[in-house]
């Protein structure tokens, strides 16, 4: 009676929580519809719409970090509330202004949202310390949680889209921004705070260290990525210091007694390629969405290849995409427990890797491509899940959310160079007209296949690498022994 009774509060925090992520969802498809009436109403050109997506993507690698440890110091709740609140907060100047660095400013705090789900994953596993098949139960919540995501993008994006047609900008703006604080309502009166916080003194020398890293490493690739940007020694230089100061942060962390991130945990057999794995991952689920896109929506009269297809038919891929990720992170936990978390995380990469290698043969049909993004979709949405709920299982108690973040801060990290390596590879021999007579704005096919061929070798990489993974990973620890240190 006492464990069904716990199970049930359980359940009702992960329905709190898939509100959560279902808004997070929303946020993530909400706006893309409507970048160019962005661009529009701030007076901007296109591409400088690039820089949200780079200022938000900087700040989420920097704030994931501080959240997640501060999650395990002082509970996960009071963290994922304040990131809602700056979130709502950040989301309610965008209607407001016309303003290109207000907006930017705005936009980018608007990150704190990628916080959530790592939170999330770490809360659920805390309180479910004392329940039987705990790695389970946090491995179908975490397939949840996902699930509420991907179908808050799908809605989000549809919505967005039909609204921006009948309302002015501004009132469409304030939408997410509502749901936002209607979100922070919810954790606050539906979700109980993680028990036995671990206290200590935060790393605030470790933060700035870690912090000056990714700012210079992430700005690095910004420049490179600028017209002239592979030539400016400058833009290099400023990627290498990036990450020769990862070495002063390692050092230091190694010193301290309370560290922001344990660096122990990426000598562990099971953690270590798990962030491997996180940071292969990012390449094709965070760097390929933009190529994918474009792709499609290349004219294949003008330019020989491409799908030439309009707006609708192009979200409808996006669509199909996110409906296999939802699929696969359903998945996830019963393939899991059938056979073992590992190689379901193995077969996910497999998946991944072998989807975007289609791409090489199979990419001049409709159905082709949808084909292609559906095998990639069921791989990716189970990955979504299994890689934070896996770091969780495998984690020391005191380190839980710094490793389900880490998860995310990786991922992002392997997403901003995947960014760079694929603008670049699509900016070179950029495509001409099939005349001749004209420079075109596609990008070139050589880039393209650069794109697919990247991201299904590194997913089989992945997948290479959790091999070397112990078998019992993944899998329920006793209480007593889940407090020894990563090794």
């Amino acid at each position: 009676m006492t464990r069904n009774r716990t199970l049930g509060t359980l359940a009702v925090v992960v329905g709190f929580l898939a509100f959560v992520e279902f808004t997070s969802g929303v946020l993530q498809g909400y706006y893309t519809p409507m970048l160019t009436d962005i661009a529009r109403h701030l007076g901007i050109h296109d591409a400088d719409v690039n820089w949200l997506e780079g200022a938000q993507l900087m700040l989420s690698a920097l704030v994931v970090p501080a959240f997640a440890k501060l999650g395990d110091m002082v509970g996960h709740k009071r963290m994922l509330l304040i990131s809602t609140a700056l979130t709502a907060a950040a989301a309610l100047v965008l209607p407001f202004t016309d303003s290109f660095a207000v907006f930017l400013a705005a936009w980018a705090l608007m990150g704190f949202y990628v916080v959530w789900l790592p939170l999330e994953i770490a809360l659920i596993w805390s309180r479910s310390r004392r329940m039987e098949g705990r790695s389970s139960i946090t491995a179908k919540a975490a397939g949840l949680l996902v699930a509420a995501l991907e179908g808050g993008a799908i809605i989000g994006a549809l919505v967005g889209g039909a609204l921006i047609d009948v309302l002015p900008l501004t009132v469409v703006l304030l939408v997410p921004a509502v749901l936002i604080v209607v979100c922070f309502f919810v954790i606050l009166f539906g979700v109980k705070e993680s028990p036995d916080p671990t206290g200590g003194v935060f790393d605030t020398v470790g933060l700035v260290l870690i912090s000056l890293a990714l700012v210079c490493f992430t700005g690095g690739l910004s420049l490179l990525r600028l017209e002239g940007g592979l030539g400016n020694p400058w833009s290099w230089t400023v990627v290498v210091l990036g990450l020769l100061l990862v070495i002063p942060f390692v050092l230091w962390e190694l010193r301290s007694d309370d560290p922001l991130i344990d660096v122990r945990m990426f000598r562990s057999p099971a953690l270590g390629p798990v962030f491997l794995t996180a940071g292969l991952f990012g390449v094709s689920v965070l760097g390929a969405q933009a190529p994918l896109s474009t792709f499609a929506r290349t004219d294949p009269d003008v330019y020989g290849y491409g799908l030439g297809t309009t707006g609708f038919a192009t979200s409808l891929i996006i669509g199909i995409y996110l409906i296999a990720m939802i699929t696969g992170a359903l998945l996830f936990p019963t393939i899991a427990r059938r056979l073992s978390p590992r190689l379901t995380l193995m077969g996910a990469s497999v998946l991944v890797g072998f989807g975007f290698l289609l791409f090489l043969p199979f990419h001049h049909e409709y159905a082709q491509v949808i084909t292609n993004m559906v095998v990639v979709g069921l791989g990716s949405g189970a990955l979504v899940a299994a890689l934070p709920a896996a770091a969780a299982s495998a984690a020391p108690a005191t380190q839980t959310g710094v490793a389900t973040g880490l998860t995310n801060s990786v991922k992002t990290v392997g997403g901003a160079i995947a960014s760079c390596v694929f603008g670049i590879a699509l900016l070179n021999g950029v495509a001409s007209t099939a005349a001749g007579a004209a420079e075109g704005t596609a990008g070139s096919l050589a880039g393209y296949f650069t794109v697919w061929l990247v991201c299904g070798v590194t997913a089989l990489a992945a997948a290479v690498l959790l091999v070397f993974v112990p078998k019992a990973a993944f899998t329920d620890r006793s209480v007593e022994t889940e407090t020894a240190p990563a090794v």
